[in-house]
C-alpha cells in the first residue's frame, strides 16, 4: 500500500486514502498477516485487518496522532509463537526478507504483541529497524504512514532464496546479520572465557563438540557415555540444555564458536543456524520423524554451508522397542504410521520416544566429524600467510 495510509486499531482496519477517484469505496481487502497461509487450523486462530483503499475529501481523513515518514511492516506474532522453529521460520526469517530492503528505515506494526518476543529478539530487531515497534490493538492513536507492507514473505524451510532477493542476498545473508547482532553482547561473554581459556589453553585448541541436550521426550538416555566417547575420539564437549528463558546470545555464543553440533529431532535443531558455516551438524533421527528431519533441518542446513550428517537411529536405539512388539508397524514400518497424520506423528514419535544410540555405530560419525574438523583446521593453517 503507497500512500496516505492510516491505522485505526478499533476496528482492525488500515486505510489507504485517496482523493483523486469518483468512487467513494475503491476496494476492501482481508488479510491475516501471518505466514502459514497453507495451514488452515493455525490460521483459524490469527487476527483479521481490514484493508480499505477509501476516497475522501481533502481534511476529512482520519487525524494523524503519530506521522511517520517511513514504511511500516504489519505482522502477527499469533500462531506458533512461543515455539522457536516458527519463530525463526515464520517470524524473523519472513520479516528479514520483507524489510531487510528498508535498511533500517521501517517500523514494525505487530498484532498479538508480546513483550518477551521483543525483549528475546531485540538484538535483531535492531538491526532490521531504527525505530521502536508498534502494538496495533494496545496502541488506539491514528498512526499514518507514507508506505505499508501487511504481512510477511516467506521463501523456504529456515531459508532466504537469493534468486528473490534484491542483490542476491542468500540465507548467508542473514547469518551476517545474527553475526552483528549479537557481537557487542557476547563480547563480554568472550572476555570471560578467555580467562577460563588461559588455564584450559590445552583444552580449548581441541575441535569443540557441543550437544543440545533434551529433557523430556526424545531425550539421548545414555547422554553420558556419548559424552566419554566424543572427550575419547579428541572433542573438548559441552552439554547444553537451553530453556524457554535462556538467552539467545549465549546459545549463539557457544555455537558460534563450536566446530560439531549434536541433537535429537525437534525445534532446538533450529540453532543450526548460529554455527559458522563449514561447522558440522549431526542430527538424531528417531523413528517416524526421517522427512521433517531432512526437511526442516537437513537440508537448510546445507544450504547455510554447513556439513549435515543424519544419524537415522535403528528401532533398537529408540525406547519404543520395548513398548511394541518387534514386527508391529510402528517400530518396522513407521512411514505406515506416519502417512495417517500428523496426531498420530505426534503421539507415537514425537512426544513419546527417546532414543539410547549404540555408541559403537554412532561413533563412526563422531569419527567422520573430527577428522573433517581435524583436515579444515590443517589446510588453513597449510594456507596462512607468511
Amino acid at each position: 500500500m503507497k500512500g496516505d495510509i492510516r491505522t485505526h486499531s478499533a476496528s482492525s482496519s488500515i486505510f489507504l486514502y485517496n482523493s483523486i477517484s469518483t468512487n467513494n469505496l475503491l476496494q476492501h481487502e482481508k488479510i491475516k498477516p501471518y505466514t502459514r497461509k497453507w495451514e488452515t487450523s493455525v490460521m483459524d486462530t490469527i487476527d483479521e485487518l481490514n484493508l480499505i483503499s477509501k476516497k475522501v475529501k481533502l481534511g476529512n481523513a482520519r487525524h494523524c496522532d503519530v506521522q511517520h515518514d517511513v514504511p511500516a511492516v504489519f505482522f502477527s506474532n499469533g500462531g506458533y509463537t512461543g515455539n522457536v522453529y516458527h519463530e525463526f521460520n515464520d517470524g524473523i526469517i519472513p520479516l528479514y526478507i520483507t524489510s531487510q530492503h528498508f535498511n533500517k528505515k521501517v517500523v514494525f506494526v505487530i498484532l498479538e504483541y508480546h513483550n518477551w518476543w521483543l525483549m528475546k529478539y531485540g538484538d535483531i530487531l535492531s538491526h532490521l529497524s531504527d525505530f521502536p515497534a508498534i502494538d496495533f490493538r494496545g496502541d488506539n492513536r491514528t498512526h499514518c504512514f507514507p508506505e505499508a507492507i501487511v504481512g510477511l514473505r516467506i521463501h523456504d524451510e529456515l531459508t532466504v532464496d537469493s534468486a528473490l532477493m534484491e542483490g542476491n542476498k542468500g540465507i548467508a545473508d542473514f547469518r551476517n546479520l545474527l553475526d552483528r547482532a549479537y557481537w557487542p553482547r557476547i563480547r563480554g561473554l568472550i572476555q570471560d572465557e578467555e580467562k577460563e581459556q588461559e588455564v584450559q589453553e590445552n583444552t580449548w585448541k581441541k575441535p569443540k563438540l557441543v550437544i543440545l541436550s533434551r529433557s523430556g521426550s526424545r531425550a539421548i538416555t545414555n547422554e553420558n557415555l556419548l559424552v566419554k566417547m566424543a572427550e575419547e575420539i579428541g572433542f573438548f564437549v559441552e552439554v547444553l540444555k537451553p530453556g524457554r528463558t535462556t538467552e539467545l546470545a549465549k546459545i549463539y555464543r557457544v555455537l558460534n564458536g563450536s566446530d560439531v553440533m549434536i541433537g535429537v529431532h525437534g525445534a532446538a535443531m533450529t540453532h543450526f543456524l548460529f554455527l559458522r558455516p563449514g561447522s558440522v551438524f549431526i542430527q538424531v533421527v528417531p523413528l517416524g520423524t526421517t522427512w521433517a528431519a531432512e526437511t526442516y533441518y537437513g537440508e537448510p542446513a546445507r544450504k547455510l554451508g554447513l556439513k549435515y550428517i543424519g544419524y537415522e537411529i535403528h528401532p533398537r536405539e529408540s525406547s519404543l522397542y520395548e513398548s511394541y512388539d518387534k514386527n508391529d508397524p510402528i517400530l518396522r514400518d513407521p512411514a505406515s504410521i506416519t502417512k495417517k497424520g500428523w496426531e498420530y506423528t505426534k503421539k507415537i514419535y514425537l512426544d513419546s520416544q527417546n532414543v539410547r544410540l549404540d555408541l559403537k555405530r554412532f561413533r563412526k560419525r563422531l569419527h567422520r566429524a573430527y577428522e573433517y574438523k581435524v583436515s579444515k583446521s590443517n589446510l588453513n593453517v597449510q594456507h596462512q600467510p607468511l
